[in-house]
């Protein structure tokens, strides 16, 4: 069985604050992963159980990979619609902020949710929450917020109404959170919600092939190219890092999405413990999307802070510097050396 997450008294405020609300609002993070969207779409049916019908917001695009999630086509994007959602944050009496820890990860939605009037519920299990909440929801160490989603949903009793829609979108959110239960899942706790997930008749092996093996061929040679003429490896301090530059994605026809899981192949590598991922923004210039993994107990969140103006999890962290590809190399190389003190 699960311990309970929430007290007495934040599961009377969740129930309190949803059943006094008409106009509710989900919103995620931007470049939407399988957590941020998967607990969203889940989030959404626990709501739909109890009588509500919420708008799911996200702040743009996310990857193609996840458009197979069901009810992605009831996902309103912010980039796409920003002036409805605008109007709809002005009369909500509720939102639900899902895995992210503070406003500014929803690039340009920051300012309307800054001036909304609604109660905020968060969500989330990223370290040092700073969104103004009512109700914090906050759980480091948990495999992921689709995981919290879940055990509140359980705690709620309302686990055995809910569908395959649910459990879907719950599991998609768990499964990527952790490379394909490859890290941060040791608690047997997250193998028996996956027990309780299949009870639903979900097909996992399906989930699994639709997110990982759901790629391009364009995408497929881009990663062939990187590994073999970007990836720098630094056996003394074991660890990589790669450059993935406007030009590179120009020339393999990149879509959002086709870096994921890029990150994490030079870990392969006997001994390594460190790998960085360097991507030339293709719109905006001087800016370079920074992603993080690494293993054991190298810190990668606080290289993420130090270095990259960003943060995250022990092992999976991001990040972004504003300025050219050459220069982010030399602030990776400075991480790298720096990388060899922490653990």
């Amino acid at each position: 069985m699960l311990n309970e997450l929430l007290s007495q008294e934040q599961l009377k405020l969740l129930r309190t604050l949803i059943a006094d609300s008409s106009n509710i609002v989900l919103c995620c993070h931007q470049n939407a992963d399988g957590d941020a969207l998967g607990s969203m779409l889940g989030w959404g049916e626990v709501l739909r159980q109890m009588g509500k019908d919420p708008l799911m917001v996200v702040p743009d695009q996310y990857p193609d990979y996840l458009h197979w999630l069901p009810n992605t086509e009831k996902v309103v994007r912010y980039d796409k619609r920003k002036d409805y959602v605008d109007t709809v944050l002005k009369i909500a009496d509720l939102v639900f902020c899902l895995d992210f820890n503070t406003l500014s990860r929803t690039n340009e939605m920051e300012e309307a949710l800054q001036h909304t009037e609604a109660k905020i519920v968060l969500i989330d299990h990223h370290l040092d929450p700073d969104v103004p909440a009512c109700l914090t929801i906050s759980y480091p160490k948990m495999s992921s917020t689709s995981e919290l989603v879940f055990r509140i949903a359980w705690q709620l009793g309302l686990f055995p109404e809910l569908g395959k829609h649910f459990a879907i979108s719950v599991y998609t959110g768990m499964m990527t959170d952790t490379g394909g239960f490859t890290f941060n899942s040791n608690d047997p706790a997250i193998f028996f919600v996956i027990s309780q997930l299949l009870t639903k008749h979900i097909n996992k092996d399906k989930i699994y092939r639709n997110v990982y093996h759901n790629y391009s061929v364009h995408r497929l040679r881009m990663v062939g190219f990187v590994l073999f003429n970007r990836l720098v490896v630094d056996e003394q301090n074991h660890a990589a890092y790669y450059t993935l530059s406007k030009d590179d994605q120009q020339q393999f026809h990149f879509i959002k999405g086709d870096a994921e899981g890029l990150v994490n192949m030079p870990l392969q590598i006997k001994g390594l413990k460190l790998s960085i991922s360097l991507r030339e923004d293709t719109e905006k210039p001087d800016t370079i999307w920074v992603s993080l993994r690494s293993v054991d107990q190298m810190p990668c969140n606080i290289l993420a802070e130090r270095f990259f103006n960003g943060g995250g999890h022990l092992n999976a962290s991001g990040g972004r510097l504003n300025c050219s590809l050459a220069e982010a190399v030399e602030v990776v190389k400075q991480a790298i050396q720096a990388s060899a003190t922490l653990c």
